[in-house]
């Protein structure tokens, strides 16, 4: 751990309005963020944000991704600040020659793994001490291309699943599979290229809300996926064995 300096920060938000704490899988931690328009939360989410991110944000020409993107980023600082026990000031972001992003605390790189997901009015952020996570949330709405989808992402046994299932059920049932693959293809990164269509979600994973996962193409690295979803979001997590161990 490193611990910060006393210095000016930014004001804090407000964790019991702003995230809360979703799941605990041994060291590791899932919050749930929420996204709605709220300006006094986007003002000081702002006000957490370094120049770099700033000028990210200010890319963004339509005001929901710039919303999602600073809640979400303002939410993830705060809480590595906390856990690395260093100021915001302190903390700082890089990535990988694949573009997978790690912290840095003055300019070294930190002892924690983390990754973040959002869509539509929520967040959500994983983070532990150290292994590959990966997590996914997609907010639950109907859309007029799920039967194309379907076809894109799915596997022969997951289709027949889905074929027997309807209206909501079958929506819900599409992006369980959807956010568990995402979870999975985010966990692994470091340029790893699968289609998705080309593995599946084990039958008991399918109907259940935990289980094993190995991929066909590196059938020597096991995973662990637990499911998120309630009934406004579905949302996945996934991680390597091992990377849930406390120490």
């Amino acid at each position: 751990m490193v611990r910060g300096r006393s210095s000016p920060k930014p004001v804090a938000p407000n964790p019991h309005h702003w995230w809360s704490a979703l799941r605990e899988i041994g060291s590791i931690r899932v919050i749930w963020v929420d996204l709605t328009p709220y300006a006094s939360r986007e003002a000081s989410a702002f006000s957490w944000l370094d120049e770099s991110e700033r000028d990210r944000w200010r890319r963004f020409q339509y005001p929901g991704p710039r919303r999602r993107f600073a809640l979400c980023h303002a939410a993830l600082r705060s809480l590595l600040c906390s856990y690395l026990q260093c100021t915001n000031e302190q903390l700082a972001f890089d990535s990988t020659r694949y573009g997978k992003p790690f912290a840095m605390v003055d300019g070294e790189k930190a002892p924690v793994s983390f990754n973040v997901s959002h869509s539509g009015k929520h967040g959500l952020i994983a983070y532990a001490p150290k292994g590959r996570l990966g997590v996914d949330v997609e907010e639950l709405l109907a859309r007029r291309d799920t039967e194309l989808l379907i076809d894109a992402v799915c596997g022969p046994a997951e289709q027949a699943d889905l074929a027997l299932v309807h209206g909501c059920h079958k929506i819900r049932l599409f992006y369980k599979l959807w956010t568990i693959k995402e979870a999975l293809i985010k966990a692994v990164g470091v340029g790893f290229s699968c289609d998705v269509s080309q593995f599946e979600v084990p039958r008991a994973l399918r109907g259940g809300t935990a289980g094993d996962f190995v991929f066909p193409q590196v059938p020597t690295e096991r995973w662990q996926v637990q499911y998120l979803g309630n009934r406004e979001f579905a949302g996945a997590i996934a991680y390597e064995v091992g990377c849930e161990a406390r120490f």
